[in-house]
């Protein structure tokens, strides 16, 4: 069989975008393989004998009456899917992300051409488009005069690659004219899970305040239902369907009337554990993950203001526990974009973000509408919470050079709060040691075709 042969489920989304189910190929496809392993647990007969049952009888009566029939979720977890969503908002892209679950990839702002990029307009309004267009114009006009800037700041060093330099100094670039893109900008999304995840993760983002999601939800599950008829005829039960409706609408969005710049809400570290594990915790090298049980002891809670942008890197992290932030204007617009300005841009880009925020607030539609409009340089808010192993992962991670500065400052908040709650020997952390440097080898963290 050839590429070219093979037939992807495909389902179009408004706007131009689709959905599609990847079809790999494979001769034992996914509800054949959950149906393989399920077998294998409940017979001593082996392996060998199972793929003669599936040759003979094939996977799609196994699957509906143990899997969808009988409740069996768990045989759901023994095959995935790959989907592919193109064309959604920002905000898109984080409800589809936002399952502790979700495998993907969602397309950097870096190398999305936004001259011809579709932004979402749902207020369908001349004065919508305004604000979206003002926002594109003002990205594209001055992205130019931004990276100038940057090569005289950051000058090349004689040893350094002239090719890694110039993506690295155009990747910051970018880094900073992605806090006046708006939300609404469109996106790609890959998604990978398996069948089970897919079924429960759908069954919530079909009642999400969001239309686009609940719209994406929907055609994603058609389109799964055609790929994998077995799996996904699961019935609708009406009470759940009400629970989840009921607080989607009303307790999704994260969107309190106050927050401060940053705090500890919760400390839940018990340190009796901690002194058991003191000698795992202070003999860990480098590169190295603690222990699983380490996460016994306990978790924290963080509150605090990021902007969108950054946010977008942090909400990826799935061994934490995130709330999705409603995002507005309350929290005012991050410092750090309109400081890495030049002077004549840093006044122009005052003035428009005071102008902008005027023409949203005029917009006729609720709130979490009005969020396609907002710059992602906007701050929202933000709850956190992990336990000591998830945060020492992140922490090391997402404080090093490479990172948006604008969350690293957050990353190195958190840092300090545990070192303060753990013995001294015990808040062991591996940290770059000058994070604050610009290292052209940013400039080689990138993806390209080798023709």
């Amino acid at each position: 069989m050839e590429l070219s042969d093979l037939i992807h489920v495909t389902r179009p989304l408004p706007h131009d975008g689709f959905v599609l189910v990847l079809n790999t190929g494979a001769i034992i496809a996914s509800e054949a393989e959950a149906m393989l392993q399920a077998l294998h647990s409940r017979s001593i007969n082996g392996i060998r004998g199972h793929l003669e049952i599936l040759k003979e009888k094939g996977a799609e009566k196994f699957m509906s009456t143990f899997y969808v029939g009988y409740g069996h979720k768990s045989i759901g977890d023994c095959g995935s899917a790959t989907v592919f969503v193109e064309g959604v908002s920002m905000l898109a892209a984080k409800a589809i992300q936002d399952w502790r679950l979700y495998n993907g990839q969602e397309s950097s702002t870096r190398y999305i051409p936004f001259g011809e990029r579709l932004f979402l307009n749902p207020a369908g309004s001349d004065s919508g488009n305004e604000v979206l267009e003002t926002l594109r114009s003002f990205y594209l006009e001055h992205m130019e005069a931004v990276v100038t800037s940057l090569f005289d700041r950051f000058p090349k060093g004689e040893a350094e690659n002239d090719s890694a330099y110039e993506k690295a100094i155009r990747a910051r670039g970018f880094d900073i004219m992605r806090g006046f893109l708006p939300a609404g900008a469109t996106t790609n999304v890959a998604w990978r899970m398996e069948l089970r995840q897919f079924a429960d993760e759908l069954m919530v983002l079909r009642h999400h305040p969001l239309e686009e999601v609940r719209t994406i939800a929907l055609i994603t599950e058609e389109a799964l239902q055609e790929a994998y008829p077995s799996s996904f005829g699961i019935g609708r039960h009406h009470e759940t369907e009400e629970y989840n409706r009921e607080w989607m609408f009303n307790e999704y969005y994260f969107d309190p009337e106050q927050l401060q710049d940053f705090e500890l809400k919760f400390n839940g570290i018990d340190l009796r554990r901690i002194d058991q594990y003191r000698d795992v915790l202070k003999n860990r090298p480098p590169k190295t993950e603690l222990p699983q049980f380490v996460a016994q002891s306990g978790t924290v809670e963080f509150e605090f203001l990021l902007d969108f942008g950054s946010f977008r890197d942090l909400q990826r992290h799935r061994s934490i526990v995130q709330r999705m932030p409603l995002l507005t204007t309350q929290f005012g617009f991050e410092q750090w974009y309109l400081d890495e300005l030049p002077p004549d841009v840093r006044e122009k880009a005052t003035a428009l973000l005071q102008a902008q925020a005027e023409s949203i607030a005029s917009l006729e539609i609720p709130a979490r509408l009005k969020q396609h409009y907002m710059p992602m340089g906007y701050r929202v808010p933000c709850s956190f919470s992990g336990d000591l192993r998830a945060l020492t992962y992140i922490i090391e991670l997402r404080g090093t050079r490479f990172v948006h500065p604008t969350l690293r400052r957050r990353i190195f908040q958190m840092k300090s709060a545990l070192e303060n709650i753990l013995p001294l020997e015990c808040a062991v952390f591996h940290m770059d040691p000058d994070p604050d440097r610009f290292d052209v080898k940013r400039g080689t963290h990138d993806i390209v075709r080798n023709d």
